[in-house]
């Protein structure tokens, strides 16, 4: 089928930028928690600074470029009609609806969150980065944050597959 925008790689009726975030999020995970062992465990903070910082920015751009493709260029609703999952009718109370709607539930706080964090972070440690008043905050938000960003990934990928493989 023909569908408005530019189609993935993966193979299924995702666009291109809808496989791009679902296949950097399985590295996305991975590196935050390798940063978050390397200050907790390895007392590396410049380094879990440096990656904390690469991964915002990384998932910034992912995220505007992500936004531009869904809002402008990719008509999603057409590319996962032909899920048994969705019908553009019944769009918010499908499967695939409510999967986007789980998802957008965990998404749209996280950005906040990680704002906070990192903005927290960047104002309240020393340079270069070591333990300080701040730190005990710094940990609940940053866990808050790291399974929040968990579980956008995981409700990321339930909505891929209902909408767009199944």
């Amino acid at each position: 089928m023909e569908f408005p925008g530019i189609d993935g790689f993966l193979g299924t009726r995702a666009s291109l930028m809808l496989d791009v975030v679902f296949v950097a999020m399985f590295a996305v995970i991975p590196v935050m928690g390798f940063s978050i062992a390397a200050a907790r465990y390895k007392h590396r903070w410049d380094l879990h600074k440096k990656i904390q910082l690469t991964l915002a920015t990384i998932l910034l751009l992912a995220v505007v470029a992500f936004e531009v493709d869904m809002q402008f260029l990719t008509e999603w609703e057409l590319r996962a009609e032909p899920s048994p999952f969705f019908t553009i009718e019944q769009k918010w109370s499908s499967p695939v609806g409510v999967s986007l709607l789980i998802h957008l539930f965990f998404a749209v706080p996280t950005a906040f969150i990680w704002i906070y964090v990192i903005t927290g972070a960047i104002k309240h440690f020393p340079k270069p980065p070591t333990p300080a008043a701040y730190s005990a905050r710094h940990k609940l938000w940053g866990r808050i944050a790291a399974g929040e960003m968990t579980m956008t990934a995981v409700t990321g990928w339930v909505f891929y597959y209902l909408a767009f493989v199944a």
